[in-house]
């Protein structure tokens, strides 16, 4: 390692201490020194953890000039006060908006037009204080827009208490409720409610129903989900018309359906659970829209009557296509919208019930992202949706479905200068050890020569379908304009082309999450793009298991890699199934109970494969409070990495002891964050500007 930028007095890493804990499955013993971490209550573990923390600071304390440089820049790129775009909703047009100096949020409205006096419906701000960490997961007004339904989180852990508001008089109701989840729903009396709860291992298990008037002691538990493997929420469509339960496990679905009219009465089954079988409700007039993977690997579109919704009924609207992945579709009076990828790019498509006329919409660049915004009005021929890219700032559309007009509302400034100008980005193809495609979105700043001499940052997810977007990010200009180059790997195990995409990447093909990575780092260096020395990667929960896995099988390919929250314990998790991350996660990774998946996980499962070699520079964060990739896993990681590793490179744990796995709460402790995790990146491609020498004792 160079040691050009290390403290000059010695440093000893934190010795996490060898617990040896036998675990046996299928006649193999795998010998876990570190099982110990997992013992949050233990007064040892917390000293660990923040011994780790206090390495690391000193570690990092000769980039705090750079941090500091860092967190100003991006900072100084928001617009601190600022204003969403308001959306229309019968009378009233909410927005949020933020103010200078504030971390949060402030939810407001205004009724009968924009130049109408403002009613804050609530201030975050006000809600935080005295809170380490803070957030909100239910935010729903009632149908008649006197009351507000809100839940919070204060420590992380995604356990959200639910509050009721009355919006005429600004009183709380006396009653809230805990443990609830993220889904919601109004009936359409205004009275009646329904919220999910969570178990133990913080999945969402039952649906609750309660009347604002009557005690929550005697709300009524309305669905309870025994199958581990199944999560469950609630919804309501966009016609107001039916209140949905919609039951899911990564690769089967159940939707019953409920008049909202009628929120007392009894959900109804549109198709029982099938094994592998995925489907979707939207509801226009008497039909239901079902998007669904039956005999479709790629997804087709159905129609069935309300009155009759039973398989028997389905009709197909859109039938499947090997080339085109049906994403789903969005149902308003007049028009139906149609999202699918294509070629790895989202596209969007808009036809008339009545005719069936349609017409596809077109976008500028090569590599890009679309998102539906917020859209409650069902009676409206305006869509409002969102458009990104590498190089354009998150802007919201309004467009006209009926002259195919689309008004600009707002593109979040950019202050400082930008110049989309000064950047170019491209969607390239590397191909993968096995001949396959895998796209790349890269932008980079105009004048760069592909010489290998560009510091590069790479980054990828590649798991549970999730197409990676190639989305605007202000904060990323600190690097672009340092010389760094970004990119994304598309690689398998997201949906980028479709869902063979994502199969072909989960159960005994994860392999190739993994290999296409490195194909993509291994093309970009050929390319001339880069060079290995001069090549940072991240990635986050299951894109830190990829870090994990990408360092074990290629340490020489990387210079220095930012893991954030990583699954890297995955065989020991997977098997507990007392945690979140367990049974409903074998229908992405396997089930290890059978040996065949056992061995298949163990072989790359990122913890078990820490060999006594060389490793890159590597930034690990987790959060204490973590409830889907428990801080053990990276604590072990680090604790193993260190007692094994041969190099002399840095290797550094950093734990948020007061949030979970999104990180900070608040907009400046979480650009903190990313000024911390940019300082360590371009302080290990030497592109940092506060330079001290150093030595580091031990390995």
């Amino acid at each position: 390692m160079s040691q050009d930028r290390l403290p000059q007095n010695k440093l000893t890493p934190p010795i996490a201490a060898k617990k040896p804990q036998s675990l046996i499955l299928h006649n193999d013993e795998r010998v876990d020194n570190y099982y110990w971490l997992r013992e949050k209550e233990n007064s040892e573990v917390i000293a660990y953890l923040e011994a780790e923390n206090s390495y690391t600071q000193t570690m990092m304390q000769h980039t705090e000039v750079l941090q500091e440089k860092l967190y100003k820049e991006m900072l100084d790129r928001i617009q601190e006060t600022d204003l969403s775009v308001p959306y229309r909703k019968d009378e009233y047009y909410y927005y949020s908006r933020t103010e200078a100096g504030k971390a949060y949020p402030i939810y407001c409205r205004k009724k009968g037009g924009l130049d109408a006096a403002e009613e804050i419906l609530l201030d975050q701000n006000q809600l935080a204080e005295g809170h380490e960490f803070f957030n909100i997961g239910v935010l729903q007004v009632s149908p008649n827009h006197q009351l507000l339904a809100y839940s919070v989180d204060t420590s992380g852990a995604e356990r959200y208490t639910m509050y009721f508001l009355d919006l005429n008089t600004s009183q709380l109701y006396e009653q809230s409720i805990e443990d609830t989840y993220y889904s919601f729903a109004w009936g359409n009396d205004n009275c009646t409610v329904f919220y999910t709860k969570v178990d133990d291992a913080n999945r969402p298990f039952q649906l609750w129903r309660h009347s604002l008037d009557v005690p929550i002691a005697e709300d009524i538990l309305v669905y309870e989900e025994t199958d581990e493997a199944f999560h469950l929420s609630v919804g309501k469509t966009r016609s107001q018309a039916y209140i949905l339960l919609e039951l899911g496990s990564m690769i089967t679905s159940e939707v019953h359906y409920l008049a909202a009219n009628n929120p007392t009465g009894d959900f109804q089954l549109i198709h029982p659970r099938t094994d592998g079988m995925e489907y979707d409700i939207e509801h226009h007039s008497d039909n239901f829209y079902i998007t669904t993977n039956d005999e479709a690997i790629n997804f087709k579109l159905m129609k069935t009557p309300v009155s009759s919704p039973t398989k028997d009924n389905w009709e197909t609207i859109i039938p499947h296509r090997e080339d085109i992945f049906l994403l789903g579709v969005s149902a308003f009076s007049e028009h139906l919208v149609i999202y699918e990828r294509r070629n790895g790019l989202p596209t969007v498509r808009v036809q008339k019930f009545v005719t069936g006329e349609e017409y596809e919409m077109t976008f500028p660049e090569p590599t890009y992202a679309v998102y539906e915004g917020n859209n409650p009005e069902f009676n409206t021929k305006t869509l409002r949706f969102s458009y990104t890219s590498l190089i354009t700032p998150d802007s919201v559309f309004d467009f006209d479905m009926e002259t195919q007009q689309r008004e600009l509302k707002k593109e979040t400034p950019v202050l400082g200068g930008y110049d989309r100008t000064q950047y170019q980005s491209e969607w390239l193809m590397a191909t993968a050890e096995d001949g396959v495609q895998v796209p790349i979105s890269i932008i980079y700043k105009k004048g760069i020569q592909k010489n290998g001499e560009n510091p590069l940052f790479l980054t990828g997810y590649g798991s549970y379908g999730y197409s990676y977007p190639a989305a605007f990010s202000s904060n990323r200009l600190s690097l672009l304009d340092r010389g760094v180059v970004f990119a994304i790997a598309h690689i398998r195990g997201g949906s980028e082309m479709g869902r063979k995409w994502y199969e072909n990447g989960k159960f005994l093909h994860k392999k190739n999450t993994f290999t296409d990575f490195i194909a993509c780092a291994e093309y970009l260096i050929a390319q001339g793009w880069t060079h290995s020395y001069l090549l940072a990667i991240s990635g986050g929960s299951a894109g830190g298991l990829l870090m994990g896995a990408v360092v074990n099988l290629r340490p020489d390919l990387f210079k220095a890699v930012i893991a954030d929250v990583p699954f890297v314990d995955v065989v020991t998790t997977i098997l507990d199934t007392s945690l979140p991350l367990t049974t409903i996660e074998w229908d992405e990774w396997g089930n290890p109970n059978d040996k065949v998946y056992y061995d298949y996980i163990k072989s790359y499962s990122p913890y078990d494969n820490v060999e006594a070699k060389e490793y890159p520079d590597l930034l690990i964060n987790a959060g204490l409070n973590d409830s889907r990739v428990q801080y053990w896993e990276p604590a072990k990681w680090t604790a193993k990495l260190r007692e094994l590793k041969t190099d002399r490179n840095v290797l550094l744990l950093k734990t948020n002891m007061g949030a979970g796995h999104g990180g900070a709460s608040g907009r400046y402790e979480s650009l903190k964050e990313t000024a911390f995790d940019y300082a360590f990146l371009l302080d290990r491609l030497g592109l940092g500007s506060q330079v001290k020498h150093f030595t580091i004792d031990g390995k």
